[in-house]
């Protein structure tokens, strides 16, 4: 009997033929030496079109120097209402599941991913081609960013299913290596757009860059037509929808259907604790805008300076998707978030040094050692973002993969959120204002040691695979 298993398959060592598995996976190597790959991941028409997706997200931000611009030259905007206009554009990023849902739910026209990413495209191109000819009104300006986060937060959450789609089922190896094609497509396109959004602003005026801002989500609608898909068929009854795939067959679902499949899934606790502990682990409180007062205010970095530490970071970005797919992919996400946790709170305490001014004693400029400092504290946090997005894919159930991924995200910017408005509030507390900087190492300080406080809480996630 155990002969006859082993010849079936079940022998570790035998394949189905009767062969090794070394000679079956070697001749495997040798058909696939052919084919392009990236971070790991077969370049397929499908893989393809998620990284050019991710990228447009990437150089997207060649325009976000432009609208600074725009809003404070041209309309000669006061911060607070700059600040307003900002906080529009992040509103559709907060309904991310509805998104989902929409997609999971509703084919347009056949289908659940390609017609949604052509609309997003489209939808795009729109918003800048009236940023760059029409609008001349700081509530025109609001209309067409919200429009333009719409189209991207709306991309976002369809290519996310189709890498979870992917991602189920795989190990957390190659869940890693799809999600480190995703952030580092975006990573390199942060890095194009940092490159020439300055100097195009400055050479040929915001307009010109809003114009060819809008040409860049229609790579978006084309890449849509090499997606494979299996078209829907759709009937209704009753107030149901009937979705019937060559390869899926019939999937019934009713918007409450819907509702409640997704609060099933999330009240799991193989969900719902790791969920826990994605929010809390994100929710702890930051100095970021009591720094960037300090240095623009204080230490007279210009808005140049900033746009090459932009780039700076953005590179910093590609490289920490890089270490991580290279190294860590692998490893057990508990001692992931354990290490990064660790060493980006002791990292975070190095900004004593320039609130300080230890590093000019030292012989080492603002400039430099704020590029140094940026450089590997960016490439940490990368690292250690990426296991969230991997046990984020891996915890979707089959049906709902864009639904509960962008549930999940909804989860994680809720806890960036709550930590930035904490953050807000010990700012005001300790006294830091735009001219005061007095309390600004204490909060530094504060906000670092508190990052450490999750940790107690990593049994929540899961330690197999």
């Amino acid at each position: 009997l155990i002969v006859m298993l082993r010849r079936k398959g079940d022998d570790p060592e035998v394949d189905l033929d009767g062969s090794s598995l070394s000679d079956a996976n070697s001749m495997r190597k040798k058909r696939n030496s052919g084919k392009l790959t990236l971070f790991g991941v077969e370049l397929t028409a499908d893989n393809l079109a998620v990284a050019m997706v991710y990228f447009v997200q990437g150089v997207l931000g060649l325009s976000r120097l432009a609208v600074n611009f725009y809003l404070k030259d041209d309309l000669r905007l006061d911060p607070a209402e700059t600040a307003v206009i900002s906080g529009v554009s992040s509103l559709p990023w907060l309904v991310k599941p509805l998104y989902g849902f929409i997609s999971d739910s509703f084919p347009l026209l056949g289908y659940r991913r390609r017609s949604y990413l052509v609309l997003s495209g489209l939808l795009g191109a729109f918003s800048w081609f009236l940023m760059a000819t029409a609008v001349d009104s700081k509530y025109g300006v609001a209309f067409c960013i919200f429009l333009g986060s719409l189209s991207v937060a709306f991309s976002d959450v369809v290519v996310d299913s189709m890498v979870v789609e992917r991602a189920r089922g795989e190990s957390q190896s190659v869940s890693g290596s799809l999600q480190s094609l995703c952030w580092g497509s975006s990573a390199f396109g942060g890095i194009i757009s940092s490159y020439f959004s300055g100097s195009w602003v400055e050479t040929y005026g915001v307009r010109f860059v809003f114009g060819l801002t809008a040409t860049l989500p229609l790579i978006t609608s084309a890449v849509a037509f090499i997606v494979k898909e299996q078209p829907v068929i759709v009937s209704g009854s009753r107030g149901r929808i009937a979705f019937f795939s060559e390869t899926n067959g019939y999937n019934r679902a009713s918007s409450k259907d819907g509702l409640k499949l997704l609060w099933d899934a999330v009240k799991q606790p193989r969900v719902f604790l790791p969920s826990l502990f994605i929010f809390l682990w994100h929710g702890t409180p930051h100095s970021e805008s009591a720094m960037f007062y300090f240095t623009t205010n204080s230490l007279g970095f210009t808005p140049e300076f900033l746009g090459r530490l932009k780039l700076v970071t953005s590179i910093a970005s590609l490289c920490g998707v890089g270490i991580y797919n290279g190294l860590l992919k692998a490893v057990p996400l508990r001692k992931i978030f354990l290490v990064t946790t660790l060493t980006g709170s002791a990292l975070g305490m190095t900004q004593l040094v320039l609130v300080t001014g230890l590093n000019r004693r030292l012989g080492l400029t603002d400039q430099w050692f704020a590029l140094s400092d940026s450089m590997v504290i960016t490439v940490l946090g990368q690292v250690s973002f990426m296991p969230v997005l991997v046990l984020a894919a891996r915890l979707c159930p089959e049906g709902m993969e864009a639904t509960l991924f962008a549930t999940l995200m909804s989860i994680l910017n809720g806890g960036g959120m709550v930590g930035g408005l904490m953050g807000a509030g010990l700012t005001q507390a300790l006294g830091v204002t735009r001219d005061r900087f007095d309390n600004l190492g204490l909060l530094i300080v504060v906000c670092n040691l508190s990052s450490l406080l999750p940790l107690p809480l990593l049994r929540l996630i899961p330690d197999d695979d």
